[in-house]
């Protein structure tokens, strides 16, 4: 894609990054690193001997917890920042995760949530164009809206409520997309957009009102699982592995995007509510409970150019994300086998 002016090289911080006896690293920022996904992205990038891992996270819905492993590695660091005040390192590569994503947190404090997308973005590109770092945006699926077009592809501009309870979220994504390009046909940024679709696996909050949890902790607590009206309404659901491959993917190809991430089998509520009493606890009742405002009926990503420009498309299936999800929940809920 054209951009005016090519993107600045980072600046060294030290000579030591040119010494014959230091191998250069790339140094990795990742915003809410803490959180369910980019916990799982921090895994892939420390594997990489080469890579140096910096996360921000306020701890909002993310957890230390989630990076235990990491804590105290000589390549690894952990701030604990809020993205709406300004952050000075030095990084080749930011991938910028931080908001909540569950509508039962990013509903509790919208004003917050609006200014993590905005003002967390602006500060996020503005380190960008200081160091000259690549960044990539994890945008949503929820830029759609309430979907009239299905499966929905990069070039549909989407439905959305402007001054719904979602909007905060929605909205938020919508601008801090706008910011990205902005920022890119202005001042040459390299950016990377990625639309994310419903993603599921180890370490999502128990409680955090998203339907595979809920579902998943409702069967192991042996409490009905409790799906919105009508039960008609479908998503798609993309194992944790899978998302963090694409992102990387992402960033280290040549497009811009956006691009969807998501997986395109697409499921009903109730269809995936009898899955989890299947799989988990064929015990549990289904009980059906009023619908949230503004909830999208449809959802399906369009993943065609996921697909041709950078060769990805999902590998696990939900009958084999689901027990992996159950393995972990069970072990934090303490409800043996």
């Amino acid at each position: 894609m054209a951009t005016n002016g090519e993107a600045k090289k980072p600046p060294t911080p030290s000579p030591l990054r040119n010494s014959k006896f230091f191998q250069s690293n790339m140094r990795i920022l990742v915003t809410g690193g803490a959180g369910f996904i980019g916990s799982h992205l921090v895994d892939r990038l420390m594997e990489n001997e080469k890579n140096e891992v910096i996360v921000a996270d306020n701890y909002f819905t993310g957890s230390k917890d989630n990076l235990k492993k990491w804590i105290g590695h000589p390549r690894f660091e952990l701030i604990r920042h809020d993205v709406t005040e300004p952050l000075l390192v030095e990084v080749d590569q930011i991938y910028h995760l931080a908001c909540p994503a569950s509508p039962i947190f990013y509903k509790y404090n919208a004003v917050k949530t609006i200014k993590t997308n905005v003002i967390g973005t602006l500060n996020m590109l503005g380190l960008a164009k200081r160091v000259g770092a690549r960044i990539l945006l994890t945008s949503t699926s929820e830029v759609y809206g309430d979907p009239l077009v299905h499966p929905q592809t990069e070039d549909y501009w989407g439905n959305v409520n402007p001054i719904g309870v979602r909007s905060c979220y929605d909205e938020g994504k919508r601008v801090a997309e706008t910011l990205m390009f902005d920022y890119h046909r202005q001042h040459g940024i390299e950016i990377r957009i990625a639309r994310i679709f419903n993603t599921y696996g180890p370490r999502m909050n128990i409680d955090d009102g998203r339907v595979v949890s809920n579902f998943i902790a409702q069967a192991l607590r042996g409490e009905a699982l409790t799906v919105q009206a009508p039960g008609t309404q479908t998503r798609s659901f993309c194992y944790v592995s899978d998302m963090v491959d694409g992102l990387i993917r992402l960033m280290e190809g040549e497009n811009t995007g956006p691009i969807n991430i998501g997986n395109p089998g697409e499921f009903t509520m109730m269809e995936l509510a009898e899955t989890v009493k299947e799989l988990i606890n064929q015990d549990v009742q289904i009980k059906n409970v009023e619908n949230t405002p503004d909830d999208p009926r449809q959802r399906k990503p369009d993943i065609t150019k996921a697909k041709e420009l950078l060769g990805w498309e999902p590998k696990v299936n939900l009958r084999e994300g689901l027990p992996l999800m159950e393995q972990d929940f069970r072990q934090r809920l303490g409800v043996p086998k």
